[in-house]
């Protein structure tokens, strides 16, 4: 985020600053994890040196929509455009930003290319989601963070989500793996394959070498404009 300041009008009152931050999920050595940048130093920036999510300024002149705007500060960071971005919500008020009042417009993505980090002005690093909701994040990122990791995992009971934290094609071992890891505990096999095959919204996409070396069937997904819901959630049973 660079530096600004609210602005004056001819319609009579203040315009608040208004950006667009990103929490961007993925799955690295079976932990998930979350994509941090760093704050730039200086006298003039606000929380300078601190760790922050993926934002910034919406650009009017690039920008049709907060949609755009979270596609392209995805872009900027990553190089690959989200296989899923979601709207997680809206936060604002006087004290977020020492600059003046300010509302940010936060989305949640996920990603199954970990290694995509595009080298910019801000050095980034991808951190296990529970060691980055215990740092002291800028502006009220900690807020945002929290509630994105929140979501995803109350939307995990209930959808195809985690598919989309995996490149494909995966095998359905490799998918049972990044539930878990997104929830937090252990699923039984063979409910899990029969909830995953029933719930038809994958394809097969051939033979390839799963766990241990062995051949299994790789799957991709057969829709990926938006997570397919099942019928029962995992809560109430497998």
């Amino acid at each position: 985020m660079s530096n600004a300041r609210v602005v004056s009008t001819s319609l009579g009152f203040e315009r608040p600053l208004v950006t667009v931050d990103v929490v961007i999920f993925t799955v690295i050595d079976e932990q998930l994890c979350v994509l941090l940048v760093r704050r730039p130093d200086g006298e003039q920036e606000p929380f300078p040196g601190r760790w922050a999510l993926p934002g910034g300024f919406v650009d009017v002149n690039k920008d049709v929509s907060l949609q755009a705007c979270a596609e392209r500060k995805l872009m900027a960071k990553t190089g690959v455009a989200s296989p899923y971005l979601e709207q997680l919500g809206s936060w604002g008020d006087a004290k977020r930003d020492p600059r003046g009042w300010s509302c940010t417009h936060a989305y949640f993505a996920l990603i199954g290319q970990p290694a995509s980090i595009v080298d910019g002005d801000a050095p980034a690093e991808w951190l296990p989601c529970d060691l980055a909701v215990r740092r002291r994040l800028a502006f009220d990122h900690s807020s945002l963070l929290t509630a994105a990791i929140e979501r995803l995992r109350s939307k995990v009971e209930y959808t195809s989500l985690p598919a989309f934290l995996l490149p494909e094609p995966f095998t359905l071992p490799q998918l049972q793996r990044v539930y878990e890891v997104v929830l937090g505990r252990a699923l039984d096999k063979s409910a899990f394959r029969k909830r995953m095959l029933d719930a038809d919204y994958l394809e097969e996409a051939g033979p390839v070498t799963g766990d241990h070396g062995r051949p299994a069937m790789g799957y991709r997904l057969r829709e990926r404009e938006r997570a397919t819901v099942f019928p029962r959630g995992f809560k109430s049973g497998e």
